[in-house]
């Protein structure tokens, strides 16, 4: 299998989302968020605003792909759904889960606010809307509620009515705006929006990566101190986990990589490469193939399974690492995580990836897609930043 090829990569995208097909609406608003290994529903009444929003990406890119206007019908009714009931006009925020008609959770994410703008970005960027308002709106709730100017960063979580900010500082949700503002500055050419990513980048992969061993830890305390001990108890936290994650260190790799397009400067390549070459070093499994999903900070694996996403973004970051080095070394990794992918990952009865693997490489649940937890963007991301750069 020619894993380089932008024609397979762009016929595995098609499978991935001929996965969801035709199930993924629902006609009374927004998309199914939960599916078994069949593609059947579950919980269909459940909403999550992390994958509302994901899925939307995901269309809006199919329409820039294929050209299809059911992706682009399919990109609309996502949107209309994000911005009619995930969104609070009495707040001012973006409801984080749904029930129904219900909220169930209104707590006030970063995170949550990343994927809001990173789909703007697509939707403007398709095509799919005529203006870039909804960016800039979404910029200004992200500056004025969240961006800690003493500090250079994000702060990660507010109160439903905005009056109480945690003092948990974290990499992920500020990793993800960093992607979400590459995504705006692309969209829309807007310097605000790279400066706002190169910041970002450069705090989080040099200056808080100096206090752990030149790896991105995920957890800071309020005056940016390492966070050894949170969730220590709860390493496999949705968003929050503990440990190294190898995955966030090679997407980081990816992120740099992509900034090195628009302003190039060498650390970018240099730390990107570290990241890469240290995350797949300590948790690339030699007996039974694939990316573990944490190590401690005495480089002991502390979670071996296998996560779809960290396979996904760390093949990215390996086309863009073989593009930008030149070395042939990162091609081998890029062909060797897809072989991987292939002969695991990939569910070859019904289509798309199986969200989680054990360390031998057994599905260890029925649940192929998850409300906030799945819905393959970073499957079809990757794909596309892999074209992207093989082009």
């Amino acid at each position: 299998m020619n894993y380089r090829s932008s024609e397979f990569l762009r016929d595995h995208i098609k499978s991935i989302l001929d996965f969801y097909h035709p199930t993924i609406i629902d006609p009374a608003g927004g998309y199914f968020q939960n599916f078994l290994d069949d593609g059947s529903v579950f919980d269909g009444d459940e909403r999550h605003l992390v994958s509302s929003t994901r899925m939307v990406f995901n269309f809006c890119k199919a329409y820039e792909l294929f050209g299809d206007e059911e992706y682009r019908r399919r990109a609309q009714h996502g949107l209309a759904f994000v911005e009619e009931r995930h969104w609070d006009q009495r707040r001012g925020g973006y409801d984080w889960t749904l029930k129904g008609d219900q909220a169930t959770n209104q707590t006030n994410y970063c995170y949550g606010l990343a994927f809001v703008m990173l789909m703007h970005a697509a939707a403007f960027e398709a095509k799919i809307v005529d203006t870039s308002c909804a960016i800039d709106e979404t910029y200004e709730i992200l500056e004025s509620r969240f961006w800690l100017d003493d500090d250079g960063l994000y702060a990660d979580e507010a109160s439903p009515d905005w009056s109480d900010l945690s003092d948990y500082r974290g990499q992920n949700a500020n990793m993800h705006t960093c992607e979400a503002m590459l995504a705006a500055f692309e969209a829309t050419a807007s310097e605000r929006y790279l400066e706002r990513a190169y910041a970002l980048a450069r705090m989080f992969a040099i200056d808080l990566a100096s206090k752990s061993n030149d790896l991105i830890w995920e957890h800071f305390t309020s005056d940016l101190e390492v966070d050894w001990d949170f969730n220590c108890n709860d390493p496999r936290n949705l968003y929050r986990p503990w440990g190294f994650q190898p995955g966030h260190q090679t997407e980081w790799a990816k992120l740099l990589l992509t900034l090195y397009e628009f302003r190039p400067e060498n650390w970018m390549i240099e730390r990107g490469s570290d990241l890469f070459d240290q995350a797949i070093a300590l948790a690339w499994d030699g007996k039974y193939g694939g990316i573990q999903y944490g190590f401690n900070p005495q480089g002991e694996i502390c979670d071996d399974e296998k996560h779809f996403w960290v396979q996904a973004e760390s093949f990215a970051a390996a086309a863009r690492l073989a593009i930008a080095t030149g070395q042939q070394t990162y091609w081998n990794w890029y062909d060797r995580i897809w072989q991987y992918a292939d002969q695991y990952m990939v569910d070859k009865r019904y289509g798309a990836w199986f969200r989680v693997l054990d360390r031998k490489n057994k599905t260890l649940s029925s649940a192929k897609s998850t409300a906030g937890g799945k819905c393959d963007y970073h499957t079809i991301g990757a794909c596309l930043d892999a074209m992207r750069v093989l082009k």
